[in-house]
C-alpha cells in the first residue's frame, strides 16, 4: 500500500506516492501524466525490496508549477530529483523514467552519476545531442506543424486542452495517444492537437473510467501550462547541455519501449533504438514489448514490472 505526501526539494513543494524499505528507486512520469501512471509498479517494485518514490513532476498534479517557462529547463527538473533524493535522506538512487521522464532520467544519470547508480528509460530513447537547436532544425527541414512547434506559444494549446479537460485525456489517453505518428504528432492547420477525434469509442482494456477520471480531475485543477512549459525549454536544453556533447551514460542501463509507439517508430526513433549503445555502453537489456503502445507501463504492466525488478535487483547488488 503506497502513502502519499508533500516534500520539499530543490525549493519547491513535491507531491509524492511512496511505498517499501530498500535502495530507493525514484520514477519520473511524462506528459500529460502523474505518480498515478506508475500505480502497477509502485506495489510491485516495493514487494520486491525497495523504497519507490513517485512525484507528481514540477508542473504537474499536486506539485508546485512555477509561473516563468524558464523555470522548466532540465536543469530544474533533474535539479528535483536530486532535491528529492537529499529530502528522503538518501545518498544514492536508482531512477526511472517513461516519456519526457525518460530524458529527466537520462540527464540524472549523466549529470549526477556520483548520486544515481542505475537508469531505465521508457519509450523515449537517451540523449543524442543533435547538430542544433531542436525546432530550429524542424524549421530548417520545412516542417511547421510538428507538436513541439505547436506547444510554444503560451495559451494555445492550454485554451484547446484545458477547454474540456475530460475530453482532452480521454482522447490523449484512451483514444488515439501516439499510435499513429500522423495524427498525433502533426497538427493541421486550424484543428488543433486533438483534431476531430472522436471520445464515442470505448476505453482501451488498460485505462478505467476511474483511472480517467483521476486523470481528468488533476488537471482540472492543475492546467496543462506547467507540463507545457518543459516542450518550451527545448532549444534551450541544447544550448544548456554543450558541455554534455558526445557524452555517454556508464552506469547500468534498461530501455523499455512498446513497439507500435510512434516515438520509436519513427525514422529518427528507429534510428536512435538501433544505436542506443552509442549513448549506453552498459545497456543490460532492449525491451520492445510487440502490440504495446505508448503507455507501456500502464498497457504491459506484468512485462515491464518483471524487467524493471530483475534490472534493479541485479544494479543494486552490483
Amino acid at each position: 500500500m503506497s502513502t502519499t505526501r508533500v516534500i520539499k526539494a530543490n525549493g519547491i513543494d513535491l507531491f509524492i506516492r511512496e511505498a517499501g524499505q530498500g535502495p530507493l528507486v525514484v520514477l519520473c512520469h511524462g506528459w500529460p501524466e502523474l505518480s498515478y501512471s506508475w500505480r502497477h509498479q509502485i506495489p510491485v517494485l516495493a514487494a520486491a525490496g525497495f523504497h519507490v518514490v513517485a512525484p507528481d513532476m514540477r508542473g504537474y498534479g499536486q506539485s508546485a508549477a512555477p509561473p516563468d517557462v524558464t523555470a522548466y529547463s532540465i536543469f530544474d527538473l533533474v535539479g528535483d530529483v536530486v532535491g528529492l533524493v537529499q529530502a528522503l535522506g538518501a545518498t544514492k538512487a536508482m531512477v526511472v523514467g517513461h516519456d519526457w521522464g525518460a530524458p529527466v532520467a537520462w540527464h540524472a544519470a549523466l549529470f549526477r552519476p556520483d548520486i544515481f547508480t542505475a537508469v531505465a528509460g521508457l519509450s523515449v530513447p537517451p540523449p543524442f545531442r543533435g547538430r542544433g537547436r531542436p525546432l530550429e532544425l524542424l524549421r530548417q527541414g520545412g516542417i511547421t506543424n510538428f507538436y513541439w512547434q505547436y506547444f510554444q506559444a503560451p495559451g494555445v494549446a492550454e485554451a484547446e486542452f484545458e477547454h474540456d479537460v475530460a475530453r482532452t485525456m480521454r482522447i490523449v489517453l484512451g483514444g488515439r495517444g501516439l499510435a499513429d505518428p500522423n495524427a498525433a504528432m502533426f497538427v493541421q492547420e486550424g484543428k488543433g492537437f486533438l483534431g476531430q477525434a472522436s471520445t464515442e469509442e470505448p476505453l482501451p482494456a488498460w485505462l478505467s473510467e476511474a483511472d480517467l477520471a483521476y486523470f481528468t480531475e488533476a488537471f482540472r485543477k492543475s492546467g496543462f501550462r506547467g507540463g507545457l512549459n518543459w516542450y518550451r525549454n527545448l532549444d534551450r536544453n541544447w544550448e544548456l547541455t554543450a558541455p554534455w556533447q558526445d557524452a555517454q551514460i556508464q552506469q547500468p542501463s534498461l530501455f523499455i519501449a512498446g513497439a507500435q509507439d510512434a516515438v520509436i517508430t519513427g525514422l529518427i526513433g528507429a534510428k536512435r533504438v538501433n544505436e542506443l549503445e552509442r549513448v549506453l555502453p552498459n545497456l543490460t537489456r532492449k525491451l520492445i514489448i510487440e502490440g504495446a503502445g505508448h503507455w507501456v507501463q500502464q498497457e504491459r504492466p506484468n512485462e515491464v514490472n518483471a524487467a524493471l525488478v530483475s534490472f534493479l535487483r541485479d544494479a543494486a547488488s552490483r
